[in-house]
């Protein structure tokens, strides 16, 4: 069994708005730069990174969690899906998102470690800022 990857990290907006990034297709899709189709529903099916990533909601709690069956296409047949839960809180700066993500193989625990900021936290801050500064822009 392989160590539980946790993670936790800040940004500038609501934890509804983390929220809404992560399970609506569109903005996932948006603020990821990888196709993704996520149904909302429990025992609904997700992709992510056109496909690359797949799996199926388990649990839904609209704007506090989401659990999810979780497992990337370059693995194993045999290997189990991992399992993916993500809460949303209020911080100091907005919201967080606290990441716990379990049974990922030995082999890619690495990557997968490396690829939530690489591939989510990062882009997300990216995008968040140019939103808001297009926001901004409006303003005046």
């Amino acid at each position: 069994m392989t160590r539980t990857i946790q993670q936790s990290v800040e940004f500038n907006v609501s934890p509804k708005e983390l929220f809404e990034l992560y399970m609506d297709s569109k903005k996932h899709s948006a603020a990821t730069g990888g196709p993704a189709k996520i149904s909302r529903k429990a025992g609904g099916k997700f992709t992510a990174f056109g496909g690359m990533l797949r799996g199926r909601n388990l649990v839904i709690i609209p704007r506090r969690m989401i659990v999810q069956s979780w497992r990337a296409t370059h693995w194993k047949a045999a290997d189990p899906d991992s399992i993916l839960v993500l809460t949303f809180s209020k911080s100091r700066r907005g919201g967080r998102i606290h990441l716990v993500h379990a049974s990922v193989p030995e082999y890619d625990h690495r990557g997968v470690s490396r690829g939530w900021p690489k591939y989510y936290w990062n882009p997300w801050k990216a995008y968040l800022a140019q939103r808001q500064e297009k926001h901004e822009a409006a303003q005046r």
